[in-house]
């Protein structure tokens, strides 16, 4: 397909996963504000299908509302579908602006055999998914600022900090993974070193046969191995296999792509997240 065929594929998707697992939809202006509905992460809105022009005015119209339902401003969107939105962000949030990437399967390499995928009947599947959710909070949290280069280096965080970092997940929670799981429109994947244990994990969502990779994360300890490859490859493999025909994922920067362009992914635009952070 074309460029814009795809475009218009990949936005579908985006607008069809927050959908198929429930959520809330609430329409504000040229948004719509996606709510989860139970326990989770919380979504964000997206300019509503086919919507080109965004205002200011419809930018604070929506994070108005995100406030009264006490949920965080965010906004996602595809920047070369609705270009005008970028104009439209108060200064007070961020933009990220991620490589947008589509995997060609043809390109993905042999099955890495340090990666595997979680199963949710696992007798560990629950100390898994919390060894998972310890990864990604030791792997994105923000780097601290260096006040004095003469002072000792700081470990880096490997295990210890994973393991520090754990906390307990409801048993809502866990039901409401686990029924993710099982519907086959949620996985998982971690790479579980034989000494250290998991110390990366990811996984993907879908809807409308489109799987999004998502929260990929290596503890610092273990970096530069090509972890995060090899959990992106098993998932998108997963993907494939499981009835999606297209596979895509928003790369962290521009370095962060140039890791899974060895593993099949191309650049087919960039995806904008707007949220409060450092300017």
């Amino acid at each position: 397909m074309d460029l814009n065929d795809l475009l218009d594929r990949i936005e579908r998707s985006y607008d069809a996963i927050p959908r198929v697992a429930g959520g809330r939809v609430e329409h504000i202006g040229p948004f719509e504000l996606f709510i989860r509905q139970g326990p989770g992460w919380p979504w964000y809105a997206r300019p509503r299908l086919g919507t080109t022009d965004v205002t200011i005015a419809d930018v604070e119209a929506v994070l108005r509302r995100q406030r009264e339902l006490d949920l965080p401003e965010s906004i996602e969107w595809v920047l070369d579908v609705t270009p005008s939105l970028l104009d439209a962000i108060p200064p007070r949030l961020t933009v990220t602006r991620a490589p947008l990437m589509v995997l060609d399967p043809a390109a993905l390499p042999d099955p890495d055999p340090r990666a595997v995928m979680l199963s949710v009947d696992a007798d560990d599947f629950v100390v898994s998914h919390q060894l998972c959710g310890a990864v990604a909070a030791v792997a994105f949290a923000p780097a601290e600022p260096v006040a004095d280069h003469t002072a000792p280096v700081a470990p880096v965080a490997g295990p210890a900090q994973r393991d520090a970092a754990v906390r307990p997940v409801s048993p809502e929670m866990i039901e409401v993974v686990t029924a993710d799981l099982r519907s086959g429109r949620v996985a998982e994947a971690a790479v579980i070193d034989p000494v250290d244990g998991i110390v990366a994990c990811g996984s993907y969502q879908s809807a409308l046969g489109g799987a999004e990779i998502v929260g990929v994360a290596t503890l610092p300890s273990h970096r530069r191995r090509g972890l995060g490859a090899a959990v992106s490859a098993v998932l998108a493999r997963h993907a494939l296999s499981h009835g999606n025909e297209l596979v895509l994922l928003s790369a962290a920067d521009e370095t962060v792509a140039r890791v899974y362009a060895r593993i099949g992914f191309r650049r087919v635009g960039t995806a904008g997240i707007a949220a409060p952070g450092e300017h």
